[in-house]
């Protein structure tokens, strides 16, 4: 559960990374038998992810294959064969199991947006979140401001190359659609807090809504 992870800045390095979460999770269908720790390795040596540095390709792969931990056989084929918002909106739903931050912004300011009517994430919101992690946590409360100035820089663009925002300017919430077979798959896995952080509500209500 994302909240019983650690508080980290690593998304500020690694952040959505959706190509190359396809590829490693592409890769890792191709090697199913394989450790993690020896399909790192060998995405490394097989150069999967391309970058300029082994360091660089071990801490992509090393992440990617974290969030890939966190779907199961129907959810990686949905990453990989699922229209771009499906695969997106999975992506996006393994950052929110493996970083507590994202999930707690996720949950608390992008949800509740549409729970109070307000289509804009604003510097604001991001300056109420912030101080608010500070006042629970030593170790966010420790973070320098350049540290939460970066963070906000990517959590907007995760939310924008994922489709979740209409531009990194004004920030315009796009409320996405999830397929019924995917919100009830969650929620029978009893992730349904993880859906709801992505959708901004009660999940079956608003799929009807939008049918409607």
């Amino acid at each position: 559960m994302a909240e019983k992870l650690k508080y980290s800045t690593g998304i500020k390095t690694k952040p959505f990374l959706f190509v190359e979460l396809k590829k490693m999770a592409k890769y890792k269908k191709e090697n199913e038998k394989l450790s993690n720790k020896k399909l790192r390795d060998k995405a490394i040596k097989d150069n999967v992810l391309q970058f300029d540095t082994d360091n660089r390709n071990k801490e992509v792969a090393s992440v990617c294959i974290k969030r890939l931990d966190e779907l199961d056989d129907f959810l990686l084929d949905k990453l990989l064969n699922g229209a771009m918002d499906v695969s997106k909106q999975i992506a996006i739903y393994s950052i929110l199991k493996t970083d507590r931050l994202f999930f707690e912004f996720m949950n608390e300011v992008y949800r509740d947006k549409f729970q109070i009517g307000e289509p804009f994430i604003t510097d604001r919101d991001f300056n109420i979140f912030f101080n608010y992690k500070a006042e629970q946590s030593d170790k966010v409360a420790g973070w320098s401001d350049y540290t939460y100035y970066k963070l906000k820089q990517v959590i907007v663009r995760i939310l924008f190359e994922a489709n979740l925002i209409k531009d990194q300017e004004e920030r315009e919430i796009k409320r996405p659609i999830m397929p019924q077979i995917i919100v009830e798959h969650l929620e029978d896995k009893g992730d349904k807090k993880y859906v709801q952080a992505m959708l901004g509500g009660w999940v079956n209500d608003i799929n009807k809504r939008e049918a409607g």
